[in-house]
């Protein structure tokens, strides 16, 4: 049986010039939380909740918005633009992570208010450990685009809820293991806590991909009613 999905809508005028500023308005919001991410993951925080403890990098809570926001793009303005923004995203946090290491390098002045030490401490970050993240990030972002794309097309563009979740909660998974599991090989954390730290991490990103599903449907529904997009069909830009 062939899938078959709407033809992308061209715009022009005005529509175009705000269909563009959506999507850049949505890559800057991808870009802003991978790279924070990418500066505070090496805090752990611990949440005590009745008996059961919870412990987790802070990098997790803004992490899973760029699923949301890699989903949104991914709907309305197609696959190739949602690759497009998860590279831009790599090139960010490898950019920031050069002027970080930079930075690390300059001698700070006797009178700066954060010292070399204080610096080295919190942005002290090894390559290994920043590989083992952007390896991980990688890996998940570009399946959960083709994950979103196979069951788009399996859909026929219906069913929006199941390719929001079916391609999120496998890659967000697969993300958790390899960052954990790179970051034990490289000895930033004990693999003592591999296991509750994974388990921690899928149960929350779980729960969270089935949460955001309403916000991905309030976000398209507003984009498809702005551009006259039926369901399924992408914008062309």
């Amino acid at each position: 049986m062939k899938h078959t999905l709407p033809h992308a809508k061209a715009l022009s005028g005005r529509d175009r010039d705000l269909a563009l500023a959506g999507f850049l308005s949505l890559a800057g919001l991808f870009v802003a939380c991978l790279v924070t991410c990418n500066l505070v993951f090496r805090k752990f925080f611990t949440l005590d909740m009745g008996g059961f403890t919870f412990e987790q990098s802070v990098g997790l809570l803004a992490y899973p918005l760029t699923f949301l926001v890699t989903d949104v793009i991914s709907e309305v303005y197609g696959k190739k633009k949602a690759n497009m923004v998860v590279v831009s995203g790599l090139v960010a946090s490898l950019v920031t992570l050069g002027m970080v290491t930079l930075a690390g390098g300059v001698t700070g002045a006797g009178w700066s208010p954060v010292n070399d030490a204080e610096f080295d401490h919190v942005f002290g970050q090894t390559a290994l450990a920043v590989g083992a993240s952007m390896a991980a990030y990688l890996v998940a972002q570009f399946i959960d685009v083709r994950f979103f794309h196979f069951w788009k097309h399996r859909t026929q563009g219906r069913h929006l809820w199941l390719r929001n979740n079916l391609s999120t909660i496998p890659s967000q998974v697969l993300d958790t293991a390899t960052v954990l599991g790179l970051l034990c090989v490289v000895g930033e954390i004990e693999w003592a806590r591999f296991g509750t730290l994974m388990m921690n991490g899928v149960l929350f990103k779980t729960l969270v991909a089935a949460l955001d599903t309403p916000l991905v449907y309030l976000v398209v529904g507003a984009l498809r009613k702005r551009f006259g997009l039926a369901e399924g069909q992408e914008v062309e830009l």
